[in-house]
């Protein structure tokens, strides 16, 4: 017992002093876990033998991840996805599967060991190209969907897979059946419910226990979990969580198919379930552990031995093989009109081998194959081919991303061949809501945007916009400043949003200027720069907010509105001294302490407005409704305007 003590340690002790300095140095968790493994592992030798045996375990830290993943997806989101899951992901899985096969074909290995290690490595690590694109923001751009929907796929196509490698049986390898069997018998280590089974009662027992596991989840589970959930007791409801996996991936295992499919598929099946939420936050904790504890294996498995005595051979083939995975991903890229930089995203995030390529190895050997020196040394070019990642997602990050900015940057404006009323400067959330009111109402605008991508989005819902840095005093006199009525400033950038107030406000001085705000400080820095109207983006938003929240409180609505206005009434009887405050500061503490101790004030007499207003006529126990105060909409304009 004292023995499994220690290596827990020495395993959570690499990773809690790996993992928070490759986090701190850019390098991504995934890469501190890998050289953690190899630290304690091939150069210290704190683990050993035992590391196999481990990783078989931490494996089920990827079954966990793909039921989650399942979790996050719905049917009619997979019948959306079904052109990138099957076109893109098809065609990467088929085309690299046969690019490597026709190489190692041509290296003199047969047809069957060659296919064998096409379909190996035509699969990518789904956890750890998930995993990074979590941490670094990426699942939701272009190429992480893209990329989702490819390795959505390989984990679909394990199955199959599966199925097909035994048939590749290499003649010579066969003897070695019975004594695998026999040594397999002596440990049990595998149960099987479709061992001899003939063909066709196999795959009457892969539908039955799909079919039960799809009519299971989506009928047993909720009653289940409402039975659990009544007891109110948080860790069976963890428990019940890690049954529902584990069971799952057993089942699978029973009847041939791959686990991780199986809990995939749960996943989906239970990703319209209102216990949804609750099964993320159980299961999430033991997936990040167990994920962790994979990616030491990986790091500590790596057999430096075999390394240096065909260190060219295994370098070689490694880099050749993410050369080829990358050069058939950009070309599917072009293929699908994959533009920019998530291009090289999509490329260079699946270029590696996946961990289900260990996977596939080892039931390649088991199944004769893959002779167990070839099995070795390609499980050095999988642990190093993912060992090489993250390495690709700093190259990205560091090279790939600023070129594609700097080029954006650097873009030509666009000809802006008519003029408008109405100058809109940015067409994010806010711009766009202005632009369609005024469009709506029939008054012509002319839109201006930096951001290229924005732009196009806008384009492909028929929002005519153009690109261009709405600073730069030749676009804005394309665009007819000098004729426009209304200049509206909805630029994300503070400082240049300031600065485009400023040169309006001096430069044409008739041009009436409305402008967003994104804070108080921005509000006054505005005002300040000439703009005649400014409005911070979340105050309406938030007092609208928080008069629903006085009505859910139990306040009566008109009670609710009128502590809402008496709120801006007083907000706007100090909003002169606030401001008179923060002009008359210096630059480096504009929210001096005079500033705060007005504020403060400010906050007094708002109390103080409130408890009044209480004592007024209208009660909650009013039953009728009546409209907003005379001179609502009167006030928060003048309020502004100030």
């Amino acid at each position: 017992m004292t023995g499994y003590f220690i290596q827990a340690f020495i395993y959570l002790c690499a990773a809690v002093i790996a993992v928070p300095i490759a986090k701190r140095l850019g390098l991504g968790s995934v890469l501190g876990y890998l050289i953690a493994g190899v630290v304690i592992g091939p150069i210290v030798g704190l683990v050993g033998d035992e590391t196999l045996a481990i990783q078989h375990f931490a494996e089920f830290g990827v079954v966990m991840m793909l039921f989650l993943v399942g979790l996050e997806l719905e049917p009619r989101m997979l019948w959306d996805m079904r052109h990138r899951l099957i076109g893109l992901g098809g065609l990467q899985v088929g085309v690299t599967a046969l690019a490597v096969m026709g190489i190692v074909m041509m290296l003199g290995q047969g047809w069957t060991v060659a296919l064998a290690i096409g379909l190996i490595f035509s699969l990518s690590s789904t956890a750890i190209v998930l995993q990074t694109f979590n941490e670094k923001g990426l699942a939701k751009t272009e190429g992480g969907r893209n990329a989702f929907s490819v390795l959505l796929f390989q984990d679909i196509a394990v199955i199959p897979m599966l199925a097909l490698i035994p048939l590749l049986a290499l003649p010579e390898l066969v003897e070695q059946a019975q004594q695998l069997a026999q040594q397999a018998a002596e440990h049990h280590d595998d149960v099987s419910l479709v061992a001899g089974l003939p063909g066709w009662a196999y795959a009457i027992v892969i539908i039955v226990a799909i079919a039960g596991l799809v009519v299971g989840g989506h009928f047993l589970s909720r009653p289940l979990f409402r039975f659990v959930a009544d007891s109110g007791l948080r860790e069976i409801f963890t428990a019940t969580a890690l049954m529902l996996v584990i069971g799952i991936a057993a089942l699978m295992g029973l009847v041939g198919l791959s686990p991780a499919l199986g809990t995939f598929l749960a996943g989906v099946v239970l990703a319209n379930s209102e216990f949804r939420h609750e099964l993320e936050s159980n299961i999430e904790p033991f997936k990040g552990l167990l994920l962790g504890l994979f990616f030491i294996t990986v790091g500590a498995g790596i057999d430096f031995s075999v390394l240096f005595n065909d260190f060219a051979v295994v370098i070689g083939i490694t880099l050749g093989v993410m050369l080829l995975k990358a050069a058939v991903l950009f070309a599917l890229a072009l293929i699908f009109k994959v533009r920019g930089s998530d291009r090289y995203l999509l490329t260079l995030s699946l270029a590696q081998a996946g961990e289900f390529g260990f996977v596939l190895l080892s039931f390649s050997s088991q199944n004769h194959v893959l002779p167990p020196a070839l099995t070795q040394m390609l499980s050095l070019v999988v642990a190093l081919s993912m060992f090489l990642t993250p390495g690709l997602f700093i190259f990205f990050d560091k090279v790939i991303l600023p070129k594609f900015e700097a080029e954006t940057n650097d873009r030509e404006a666009d000809v802006i061949d008519e003029t408008g009323t109405v100058i809109i400067a940015g067409i994010g959330r806010f711009g766009q809501i202005v632009n369609r009111l005024l469009v709506a109402n029939g008054i012509k605008t002319v839109v201006l945007d930096h951001e290229a991508g924005q732009i196009e989005n806008m384009r492909s819902i028929r929002i005519k916009s153009y690109f261009g840095d709405a600073t730069r005093p030749d676009l804005l006199h394309t665009a007819g400043i000098e004729d426009a009525k209304l200049m509206i400033v909805a630029i994300d950038d503070t400082e240049r949003a300031v600065e485009l107030v400023e040169y309006i406000h001096h430069t044409y001085p008739k041009v009436r200027i409305l402008a967003r705000a994104y804070d108080r400080g921005h509000h006054y820095a505005l005002r300040n720069a000439g703009a005649d109207y400014v409005i911070s983006e979340t105050y309406h938003s938030a007092l609208t907010l928080g008069t629903e929240a006085l009505k859910d409180l139990g306040v009566h609505p008109f009670r609710a509105e009128q502590l809402k206005q008496a709120f801006i009434d007083t907000e706007a009887k100090s909003k002169k001294a606030l401001y008179k405050t923060w002009k008359e500061s210096t630059e480096e503490n504009k929210f001096n302490a005079d500033y705060r101790e007005l504020f403060m004030q400010l906050e007094d007499a708002l109390s103080q407005v409130m408890k009044s207003e209480r004592h007024e006529k209208h009660t909650s126990s009013d039953r009728s409704w009546a409209p907003p105060p005379k001179g609502y909409a009167k006030a928060i304009a003048e309020e502004h305007e100030e």
